[in-house]
């Protein structure tokens, strides 16, 4: 039986509810096919603020000898703010590994209504996600005085561009054949324009793949008017983490926001989290919707290739949906609907019986 080694880092306020919830609903998948061995890391702002540090310098290199990883939630900003929490534990990750392609998947889930009257939408976005308009590269001169200046410049490399691209056209290949890409060129003409350009080169590549280029801000619009004409949208680091909070709104909101940051060749681990945040608003009251956490725990499971497993903690997820459990906030806690999955586990036609 083929073991998967999986590091689990359940961070910060809901994290650890909703990572508890994941991982019940993993280890029930995984029952008769797979084993798993899970290590638990404490890395977070409670951890910043015992050691000085996100995680300890030898974090990276500790992460490496995994298969996966598995973020629960980051961020507690009242006591560290976002760019500490941030800049110390997710993104160092995601560039140490190259996990240069963020996966969002955004549908209705039986049961679900969404905020717009469009129905069977199903848009894969896919964000570059190492460099950018996130690249790091920048500085503030003359703090505090009235001439202060402060920059952050975009780095766009021609590698990651197109590596980016190429990952979206096979996704396209693999799905209903439209990508559409996503840049401002009429107003940023250097790093956009270069977007552009490289899309269209690509795009010569794969005669299969019908292509759209659209502007940041008609993307959006797209987005809510409609979303059923979407495929896969491949953004910039900025442009797809704003357009991926967009389309978790109109699946049904950020409890149904999944994610993987993917490393496509395998030299480093990937790492799997629901995007809703750490909400310390609710944290530790037991009623955070657990779905983003076992949704993205189902791509993480595909991506180690249990395909079957991760299929059927999909269908689990609707089958409990689909009986309006865990569909609206607070309409049931944590553990009900994470109770309400396992049950539809059981009865997937393919699932082995739970140890």
């Amino acid at each position: 039986m083929k073991t998967h080694r999986l590091a689990l880092i359940p961070g910060d306020g809901i994290g650890v509810d909703v990572t508890d919830a994941a991982m019940a609903v993993v280890r029930q998948a995984a029952a008769g096919r797979f084993a798993l061995d899970t290590e638990t890391f404490p890395w977070s702002c409670a951890f910043y603020h015992e050691t000085g540090a996100m995680m300890p310098e030898d974090g990276i290199e500790t992460l490496r000898r995994f298969d996966a990883i598995y973020l629960g939630a980051v961020g507690w900003p009242q006591s560290v703010p976002d760019s500490v929490s941030l800049h110390g534990l997710l993104l160092p990750i995601r560039k140490a590994f190259d996990q240069y392609a963020n996966i969002r998947p955004h549908r209705l889930l039986r049961g679900v209504e969404g905020p717009l009257k469009a129905e069977g939408f199903d848009i894969l976005c896919i964000r570059e996600n190492t460099e950018g308009e996130y690249s790091g590269a920048g500085g503030r001169v003359h703090p505090g005085r009235d001439n202060e200046v402060a920059t952050e410049v975009a780095i766009f490399t021609r590698k990651g561009v197109e590596r980016i691209l190429r990952f979206g056209f096979d996704q396209a290949r693999a799905r209903r054949g439209h990508l559409t890409s996503v840049t401002k060129s009429n107003a940023q003409k250097y790093s956009m324009v270069f977007w552009d350009e490289v899309t269209r080169e690509l795009a010569a590549e794969y005669p299969d793949v019908t292509v759209s280029h659209m502007h940041i801000d008609a993307m959006a619009a797209k987005m809510v008017m409609a979303p059923q004409d979407l495929d896969v949208v491949v953004a910039s680091n900025l442009f797809g983490d704003i357009l991926t909070d967009l389309g978790a709104a109109i699946q049904g909101g950020l409890g149904f926001a999944a994610s993987a940051n993917i490393c496509p060749d395998g030299s480093g681990p990937s790492m799997f989290e629901p995007v809703h945040g750490s909400a310390p608003d609710i944290a530790g009251k037991g009623i955070a919707n657990p779905i983003a956490a076992i949704w993205s725990a189902a791509m993480m499971l595909e991506h180690l290739g249990e395909v079957e497993a991760a299929a059927d903690i999909l269908r689990a997820v609707e089958s409990a949906t689909a009986q309006g459990i865990g569909t609206r906030p607070g309409s049931h806690s944590t553990d009900e609907i994470t109770a309400a999955v396992l049950a539809a586990m059981a009865t997937c036609p393919n699932a082995p019986s739970a140890i």
